[in-house]
């Protein structure tokens, strides 16, 4: 069961990876993906969220998403 959760967040971040060109979308696609991995593995869902969310926000500032 796990891995269907961790299967469709992967499928869904990569038809969004098109579309985020600012930091408030990418922090919310990396707080919905953070969430979904943190269920899948029985983390706390605000946690994953917060965690995803900062990632996403960040990952242009350390040019990882360019």
């Amino acid at each position: 069961m796990p891995f269907k959760y961790i299967a469709a967040a992967v499928f869904t971040v990569t038809l969004l990876s098109g579309c985020l060109d600012n930091d408030l979308e990418r922090g919310a696609a990396g707080a919905a993906v953070g969430a979904v991995v943190a269920k899948s593995t029985g983390g706390d869902l605000l946690t994953g969220a917060a965690i995803g969310g900062a990632a996403g926000a960040l990952c242009d500032d350390v040019n990882i998403c360019n």
